[in-house]
């Protein structure tokens, strides 16, 4: 058995691993790798996106396991520092020696640091591992300017990290235009542009002299023009490879570095290899991952004798820098006198597109994008193909072509080398239907993640073929995106579900449409969402205006604008959560939650909460929830800007708005940023000159940053565009989605959503504004309107036969963990049961037509058991089922929406969506429980169910075969 020792465990000798368990099927090689990261590999592509996560785990790539499971010897935080050729053996830090009958260097780089007076000092960092970020943050803290030196890729990824954390950023370029090596004259210019308009500033041709400073650092000296004050400086200058252990080993390197290698990646030393950058082939070091893929990708192939030569390859890429989509391909500096161009410049859009032609004009051989990269792929095939384009040349500025149009050879996927004609094959023999399946079997997109759109499309075209494909829907009732139905209610003024269903829809609706309808109505005209027309629409927590929780209680929580609050209220909150038993709780987002209030106690808790001058915090709906905010000027001794004045008008501006997701918004005095506005949906930072406004951010599941939609705006011309935005998002936005995602769909991405919004690009904005006044101007609190109402009032109780409130709920303690009571002696109370013959059963009035709201259910008490009663009203039809949730055993199936499937009657349950089909019970969203139903009959205002006598009743606990005995 050979064994092979692999020095280095960055993303390119991770491949290498999997390459060689995958050709190596006989286990001829037993591997050996040591990284001297304290870490396993992980992608350093996306290396700044750990300034929004900040979880190392998602940028792993390979596993501990996946190392053990493959017999692999993974040794992290372990460097080797001598390699003895004539032994055959390198030797650890630790002073352990490994033998080894292959050697592959897969060392990488470093970066490169400037010969520049003070670059030693305490706050001057490299940007390369998670420990030069873990630093970076740290630093940060306690900074307010940063300076990145260098202008490149790396150094525009630097930048874009610390322009996050909310830093004042500058970027020093000593060539006269940034990314120099990819870029033209004026795709650079259409570059820096965009990024100025960010907030950015960039310093072109500077040459620095020294970094200043007595300890740390205090100011950038530049050469001829003034010092830059800053506390935080990044070196982002280049890379140089790590070839010191073959160069003490005396294998042949090249003069400005690089381990040499041939097509087959031997060194001078035919049992020494080397891969990624490290590596010197045919004179280049490529700096990038998909070359790197490649040289393990032939060098696996040739340790389990395989014939595979590398041949090179060029330096094509398409990266997202700062917001703006940049690519370059091929070789857009071709000889001017032997080539042909076609440029396309729109400064209006921030789009500048070159192509280079040989002198015929029919062969593409390079060029550049900027601002709208999509057409990327097919460019860069027909780049590397040289296929002749007979005359026919592309057109720029219209976008990408559609990606049906890409021939089965053209790669899709540089990183890991898919090609269409692959993803099309898969899709085909695998019945793919997601990206992420595409992405399992054919490790397209897995790489840099910039050929995703293309495999979307792609998977898109292939089901449309195939007949799998249909146009996006809402739901089997409407034929219309959540966009299409906005656009229809705008237009034709229907202000109700019923209205709208019956004219641009087909059945009664489901739990998708309906909170979706009410939702767009809600938005619309703001009407009260417990009107009768409108609250059989309603989830459970918009229903009863609380969010429910995992028990069948709810959640009460006031609105505090910007987490002001009187010592008076903060007294009123705790003797509602005293006198009605509540566990209480400080949120993210600067207000009290206070947990475990049956639905019954409700509207009691709210009239001493509105008595106390308390609103509705709204935190049960898709609508605006918080806008968190610092102490800004008022007292913090750094703020710039009175950042809680402002979030609490912001918060006031828009509270109640609903929106297709829940939004969030915060406020910080300075850009110190303490009150996390980058994190949120919108966010207003403090500034000398006014507040920098940030849009689709996200601190939830998906952590994403706000980017800067303006800078150093006044107060009112702040408030101006985000009206604009939130009414945007209101019209565009499909459902349940939250903002972050919104704008990564969009075509166009940030500038498109900045030229609506603060150009007003589609000559909206006047409406939009008047919209957003509208609502606002209309608002009024939910909760005080319940209280005032006798009417609606009355609809919070949990039993239709009986005014107690449901005892088998427990009141919590100060863990919030529930009390025991005798439910638990009573079995599992309904949960998880099919009914079974019965020796008597007789039909039970229970409930009068007048207690069963329309297109509803209530709950009836019935001995120790509780029963869900339906009304279908549009089809007269009646059902009554078990009131317990099949999987919590909480009382709550009574407050589930109504709606059908296939003509099939249903019930989702309010906690997990769940739906069961209320003639037999069966469970239609997977192989789950089943629920007990039971025969309904009207006779004129009575409502009578069959059931066993209450004595009689008791309960089997199991699963699809599980009874109600009698």
């Amino acid at each position: 058995m050979s064994r092979v020792v692999v020095v280095g465990h960055g993303m390119v000798g991770h491949r290498f691993c999997e390459k060689l368990v995958e050709y190596d099927r006989d286990r001829q090689h037993r591997i050996v790798v040591c990284g001297g990261e304290p870490r396993p590999a992980y992608d350093r592509v996306h290396l700044s996106d750990y300034f929004s996560h900040r979880d190392a785990a998602r940028l792993q790539l390979g596993t501990v396991e996946w190392y053990a499971g493959h017999e692999i010897e993974l040794r992290i935080g372990t460097r080797i520092t001598r390699i003895d050729r004539g032994l055959r053996q390198v030797v650890t830090d630790r002073g352990d020696v490994l033998d080894y009958d292959h050697l592959v260097l897969a060392t990488g780089s470093a970066p490169f640091v400037p010969p520049v007076a003070g670059i030693e000092k305490l706050g001057v960092h490299v940007y390369r591992t998670i420990e030069d970020l873990d630093a970076i943050l740290a630093h940060a803290r306690d900074a307010r300017r940063a300076a990145v030196i260098g202008g490149g890729l790396l150094g525009l990824e630097a930048a874009r990290a610390v322009l996050d954390v909310g830093l004042e950023t500058h970027v020093i370029e000593v060539a006269p235009r940034l990314m120099p090596r990819q870029l033209d004259a004026a795709g650079a210019a259409l570059l820096e542009a965009s990024i100025r308009g960010l907030g950015v500033h960039v310093h072109l041709g500077a040459r620095i002299a020294a970094i200043g400073g007595d300890h740390g650092v205090l100011e950038i000296e530049l050469i001829g023009e003034p010092a830059i004050p800053v506390d935080l400086v990044i070196v982002s200058a280049g890379i140089r490879p790590c070839d010191e252990l073959a160069r003490d080993a005396q294998i042949r390197t090249g003069e400005r570095g690089g381990v040499v290698v041939d097509d087959r990646m031997r060194t001078s030393d035919d049992r020494v290899f080397a891969i990624g950058e490290v590596a010197l082939h045919d004179g280049a070091i490529h700096g990038l991952v998909a070359p790197g893929y490649e040289m393990a990708d032939v060098l696996a192939k040739q340790l389990t004798g395989r014939d595979a030569v590398f041949l090179g390859a060029d330096r094509s890429a398409k990266l997202k820098l700062l917001g703006t989509d940049v690519a370059s391909f091929g070789d857009p500096f071709c000889d001017p006198k032997t080539t042909r161009a076609i440029v396309y410049e729109d400064q209006l859009r921030g789009v500048y597109h070159k192509l280079v032609l040989t002198g015929d004009g029919n062969t593409l051989l390079g060029g550049i994008l900027v601002g709208d990269a999509s057409d990327y792929v097919r460019l860069v095939h027909l780049t590397r193909t040289r296929k002749p384009m007979a005359g026919e040349l592309p057109v720029l500025g219209r976008g990408a072509a559609a990606s049906s149009e890409l021939a089965d050879d053209a790669p899709v996927c540089s990183c890991n080398h898919v090609l269409a004609g692959t993803i099309r094959e898969a899709i085909r023999a695998a019945t793919l239907a997601t990206v992420t399946e595409i992405k399992g079997c054919t490790r397209a997109g897995t790489g840099c993640g910039g050929c995703l759109p293309v495999v979307a499309d792609l998977l898109a075209s292939e089901l449309a073929r195939s007949g799998r494909g249909a146009k996006p829907v809402l739901c089997e009732h409407f034929a219309h995106t959540r966009q299409e139905l906005f656009e229809i209610v705008a237009a034709t003024g229907i202000a109700t579900f019923d209205q709208l269903i019956r004219d641009h829809g087909t059945g009664t609706g489901c739990e998708v449409c309906k909170p979706t309808v009410a939702s767009i109505l809600a938005s619309t005209y703001n009407e009260p969402i417990l009107a009768a027309p409108h609250r059989p629409l309603q989830d459970t927590n918009d229903r009863f205006l609380a969010n429910i929780q995992k028990n069948g209680t709810y959640s009460v929580v006031p609105r505090i604008p910007a987490g002001e609050v009187t010592p008076d209220q903060l007294i009123a909150i705790g003797q509602v959560a005293n006198k009605y038993g509540l566990y209480t709780k400080i949120t993210g987002g600067q207000r009290i939650d206070l947990f475990g209030a049956r639905v019954d106690q409700l509207p009691d808790i709210w009239e001493e909460l509105v008595a106390a001058g308390f609103e509705s915090g709204h935190a049960y709906g898709k609508a605006m929830r918080t806008v968190k905010s610092c102490v800004g000027s008022t007292w913090c001794r750094y703020g710039v800007q009175d950042s809680t004045a402002l979030a609490i008008r912001v918060e006031h501006r828009y509270k109640g708005i609903r929106t297709p997701h829940k939004l969030k918004g915060a406020v910080s005095g300075c850009v110190r940023e303490c009150a996390e506005a980058q994190s949120k949906d919108f966010g207003l930072i403090a500034t000398e000159r006014g507040w920098n406004v940030y849009v689709c951010g996200n601190g939830g599941s998906k952590p994403r940053h706000a980017e800067l939609l303006a800078a150093d705006v006044d107060e009112d011309t702040a408030i101006r565009y985000l009206d604009r935005f939130i009414l945007f998002y209101i019209c565009t936005a499909d459902r349940l989605t939250r903002t972050s995602v919104w704008l990564d769909k969009m075509a166009g991405g940030l500038g498109h959503l900045r030229d609506v919004i603060v150009n007003d690009s589609l000559g909206i904005a006047a409406e939009l504004e008047r919209r957003m006044q509208q609502l606002v101007g209309s608002y009024a609190c939910e909760w005080q309107d319940v209280v005032n109402d006798p009417v609606k009032r009355a609809q919070f109780r949990h039993f239709a036969n009986d005014a107690a409130g449901d005892d088998t709920i427990a009141s919590v303690v100060e863990r919030g963990q529930p009390r025991p009571t005798d439910r638990d002696q009573r079995g599992d109370a309904l949960a998880k049961l099919r009914l079974l013959p019965v020796v008597q059963r007789s039909f039970v009035r229970l409930a009068s037509v007048r207690d069963v709201p329309a297109d509803c259910g209530i709950a009836v008490k019935y001995g120790d058991a509780q029963i869900a009663i339906f009304r279908i009203a549009a089809r007269g039809e009646w059902y009554a089922t078990q009131n317990a949730c099949p999987h919590t055993r909480a009382m709550v199936l009574a407050r589930g929406i109504v709606g059908d499937a296939s003509g099939a009657p249903k019930i989702a349950c309010p906690l997990h969506k769940r739906t069961f089909d209320l003639r037999s019970g069966a469970c239609l969203s997977e192989d789950a429980p089943d629920i007990a139903t039971f025969p309904v009959r009207i006779d004129g205002d009575d409502v009578y169910v069959e059931l066993p006598a209450p004595g009689e009743l008791r309960v089997a606990a199991c699963a699809r075969d599980g009874a109600l005995a009698s």
